[in-house]
Protein backbone atom coordinates (compact mmCIF):
# COMPACT_ATOMS: atom_id res chain seq x y z
CA UNK A 1 0.00 0.00 0.00
CA UNK A 2 1.28 3.45 -0.87
CA UNK A 3 1.29 6.49 1.48
CA UNK A 4 -0.90 8.11 -0.66
CA UNK A 5 -3.50 5.22 -0.08
CA UNK A 6 -2.71 5.05 3.31
CA UNK A 7 -3.42 8.61 3.99
CA UNK A 8 -6.55 8.85 1.39
CA UNK A 9 -8.14 5.42 2.97
CA UNK A 10 -6.80 5.17 6.67
CA UNK A 11 -6.73 8.62 7.72
CA UNK A 12 -9.50 9.49 5.45
CA UNK A 13 -7.60 13.04 4.59
CA UNK A 14 -8.87 13.95 1.13
CA UNK A 15 -6.55 16.92 0.58
CA UNK A 16 -4.08 14.57 -0.79
CA UNK A 17 -5.03 13.80 -4.36
CA UNK A 18 -3.56 11.20 -6.59
CA UNK A 19 -4.07 11.31 -10.12
CA UNK A 20 -0.78 9.59 -12.46
CA UNK A 21 0.31 7.06 -9.30
CA UNK A 22 3.53 7.46 -11.47
CA UNK A 23 5.01 10.43 -9.37
CA UNK A 24 4.68 12.82 -12.61
CA UNK A 25 1.88 15.12 -11.49
CA UNK A 26 2.55 16.16 -8.33
CA UNK A 27 -0.64 15.95 -6.74
CA UNK A 28 -0.14 13.82 -4.07
CA UNK A 29 2.89 15.75 -2.42
CA UNK A 30 3.76 15.57 1.39
CA UNK A 31 6.15 17.31 3.30
CA UNK A 32 8.42 14.73 5.04
CA UNK A 33 10.64 15.84 8.01
CA UNK A 34 13.35 13.48 8.77
CA UNK A 35 17.18 13.94 10.78
CA UNK A 36 20.19 13.92 8.72
CA UNK A 37 21.82 11.02 9.33
CA UNK A 38 25.14 12.55 8.48
CA UNK A 39 24.39 16.48 10.67
CA UNK A 40 21.52 15.37 12.46
CA UNK A 41 19.58 18.53 11.66
CA UNK A 42 16.10 18.04 10.38
CA UNK A 43 15.65 18.29 6.78
CA UNK A 44 12.01 19.43 5.00
CA UNK A 45 11.18 17.79 1.47
CA UNK A 46 8.48 17.31 -0.62
CA UNK A 47 7.53 13.06 -1.63
CA UNK A 48 5.47 12.28 -4.00
CA UNK A 49 3.06 9.63 -1.58
CA UNK A 50 1.83 7.77 -4.47
CA UNK A 51 5.71 6.43 -4.92
CA UNK A 52 6.42 5.22 -1.41
CA UNK A 53 5.31 2.80 0.62
CA UNK A 54 3.82 3.35 3.58
CA UNK A 55 5.91 0.54 5.49
CA UNK A 56 9.01 2.65 4.45
CA UNK A 57 7.69 5.56 6.12
CA UNK A 58 9.05 4.62 9.80
CA UNK A 59 10.69 7.37 11.60
CA UNK A 60 9.17 10.11 9.00
CA UNK A 61 7.06 13.07 10.26
CA UNK A 62 4.76 13.47 7.73
CA UNK A 63 2.71 16.67 7.03
CA UNK A 64 -0.25 16.68 4.51
CA UNK A 65 -2.34 19.57 3.20
CA UNK A 66 -4.52 19.13 6.13
CA UNK A 67 -1.60 19.87 8.44
CA UNK A 68 -0.70 22.72 7.75
CA UNK A 69 -4.18 24.73 7.47
CA UNK A 70 -7.33 23.84 6.95
CA UNK A 71 -11.02 25.58 6.65
CA UNK A 72 -12.02 24.62 10.15
CA UNK A 73 -8.82 25.59 11.53
CA UNK A 74 -7.25 28.77 9.22
CA UNK A 75 -5.88 28.56 6.44
CA UNK A 76 -1.58 28.49 6.12
CA UNK A 77 -0.25 31.95 4.75
CA UNK A 78 0.69 29.82 1.24
CA UNK A 79 -2.84 28.66 1.06
CA UNK A 80 -4.17 32.62 1.68
CA UNK A 81 -1.46 33.47 -1.07
CA UNK A 82 -2.13 30.77 -3.60
CA UNK A 83 -5.99 32.05 -3.49
CA UNK A 84 -5.00 35.72 -3.30
CA UNK A 85 -3.27 34.85 -6.93
CA UNK A 86 -6.50 33.32 -8.08
CA UNK A 87 -3.91 30.26 -8.63
CA UNK A 88 -6.32 28.13 -8.31
CA UNK A 89 -8.90 26.67 -11.00
CA UNK A 90 -10.41 23.35 -10.69
CA UNK A 91 -8.22 22.57 -7.03
CA UNK A 92 -7.06 19.44 -7.85
CA UNK A 93 -3.21 20.66 -8.00
CA UNK A 94 -3.84 22.89 -5.23
CA UNK A 95 -2.62 21.08 -2.26
CA UNK A 96 0.19 19.40 -4.22
CA UNK A 97 1.90 23.08 -4.84
CA UNK A 98 1.04 24.25 -1.40
CA UNK A 99 3.03 21.15 -0.05
CA UNK A 100 5.92 21.82 -2.63
CA UNK A 101 6.48 25.21 -1.58
CA UNK A 102 5.64 24.65 2.10
CA UNK A 103 8.51 21.78 2.10
CA UNK A 104 11.01 24.44 0.04
CA UNK A 105 10.14 27.33 2.82
CA UNK A 106 10.42 24.92 5.95
CA UNK A 107 13.63 23.58 4.38
CA UNK A 108 15.12 27.08 3.55
CA UNK A 109 13.40 29.89 5.09
CA UNK A 110 15.38 32.88 4.01
CA UNK A 111 16.94 33.49 0.94
CA UNK A 112 14.56 31.94 -1.31
CA UNK A 113 15.01 32.91 -5.25
CA UNK A 114 12.60 33.30 -7.44
CA UNK A 115 14.33 30.80 -9.75
CA UNK A 116 15.00 27.76 -6.85
CA UNK A 117 11.06 28.42 -6.19
CA UNK A 118 10.38 28.04 -10.35
CA UNK A 119 13.19 24.77 -10.45
CA UNK A 120 11.16 23.63 -7.48
CA UNK A 121 7.80 23.13 -9.05
CA UNK A 122 8.81 20.95 -12.54
CA UNK A 123 7.24 17.85 -10.92
CA UNK A 124 3.63 19.77 -10.82
CA UNK A 125 1.41 19.67 -13.32
CA UNK A 126 -1.68 21.98 -13.60
CA UNK A 127 -3.83 21.70 -16.38
CA UNK A 128 -6.22 24.92 -15.97
CA UNK A 129 -4.07 27.86 -14.90
CA UNK A 130 -1.10 27.52 -17.19
CA UNK A 131 1.61 28.09 -14.01
CA UNK A 132 1.71 31.31 -14.14
CA UNK A 133 -0.66 32.78 -11.12
CA UNK A 134 1.01 29.81 -9.17
CA UNK A 135 4.37 30.64 -9.87
CA UNK A 136 3.86 34.52 -9.37
CA UNK A 137 2.13 34.19 -5.91
CA UNK A 138 4.75 31.86 -4.70
CA UNK A 139 7.74 33.80 -6.40
CA UNK A 140 6.00 37.06 -4.33
CA UNK A 141 7.82 36.04 -1.47
CA UNK A 142 10.94 35.29 -2.94
CA UNK A 143 14.08 37.29 -1.78
CA UNK A 144 14.38 38.98 -5.11
CA UNK A 145 11.06 39.47 -6.16
CA UNK A 146 11.28 43.12 -6.54
CA UNK A 147 9.23 45.43 -8.45
CA UNK A 148 6.47 44.17 -10.22
CA UNK A 149 7.10 43.71 -14.13
CA UNK A 150 5.81 46.74 -16.09
CA UNK A 151 4.38 45.10 -18.68
CA UNK A 152 2.12 41.70 -16.87
CA UNK A 153 -0.02 40.58 -19.72
CA UNK A 154 0.10 40.46 -23.78
CA UNK A 155 -2.44 42.12 -24.44
CA UNK A 156 -0.56 45.47 -22.60
CA UNK A 157 2.58 44.46 -24.26
CA UNK A 158 0.71 44.53 -27.59
CA UNK A 159 -0.82 47.97 -26.73
CA UNK A 160 2.81 49.16 -26.26
CA UNK A 161 3.76 47.97 -29.71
Amino acid sequence: MTLSTWIRQNAQLAGTKTMCCEGGCGSCVVAVRQTHPVTHQDVVYAANSCLVPVFGCHGWNITTVEGIGSQHEGYHPLQVLLASYNGSQCGYCSPGMVMNMYSLVENKAAGLTKQEIEQSFDGNICRCTGYRPILEAFKSIASDSGKKLKCQDIEVFEKLV
